[in-house]
């Protein structure tokens, strides 16, 4: 069985956490608790670029707020 979290053809959302951290996951798994949908189900290349647009601090948002930045 092969990675659902590396599948080149399957589909995925980018969530997001409180803290701002994002995660590709699997279109087809359910959305954990704690974490949101910040894209909706697209392509792993898209769900890629979004991340790396969006996520360009990978400091937690607490850590951000707490160092005054």
């Amino acid at each position: 069985m092969s990675n659902p979290f590396e599948d080149e053809n399957g589909t995925y959302l980018v969530l997001v956490n409180a803290e701002g951290q994002h995660s590709l996951w699997p279109a087809f798994a359910e959305v954990p608790a704690g974490w949101e949908t910040a894209l909706a189900e697209t392509s792993r290349a898209e769900a890629v670029a979004y991340v790396n647009t969006h996520w360009t601090d990978m400091r937690p948002k607490s850590l951000v707020e707490a160092m005054g930045d």
